[in-house]
């Protein structure tokens, strides 16, 4: 009995983690999608959670000069895992 409670309250839980915006002064801001990333891009928890992410109040706030150097959103979105931050700003940012 206890295996069925527990397989059924993973079975219930949800995947992702909703929206998060970030509000970024003179570029627009960003919405990221947790859905989207698990969903469409069929990214498991793990390739983002612990790193480069632990969780939104313990990482370190998020530049475009570090992500261009890899780190944060960088890691993939690098030209070859997904598309460059360094172009094709309006992906992300909404002004």
């Amino acid at each position: 009995m206890f295996l069925l409670l527990a397989f059924a309250s993973i079975g219930a839980s949800r995947i992702g983690g909703g929206d998060i915006t970030y509000e970024v002064k003179k570029a627009g801001k960003v919405v990221f999608s947790h859905d989207f990333h698990v969903k469409s891009a069929s990214l498991g928890c793990t390739q983002c959670h612990p790193s480069p992410y632990v969780t939104r109040a313990q990482d370190e706030p998020v530049t475009m000069a570090g992500m261009q150097q890899g780190k944060s959103c960088g890691s993939c979105h690098n030209g070859t895992g997904a598309f460059s931050v360094k172009t094709n700003c309006v992906r992300c940012h909404v002004k």
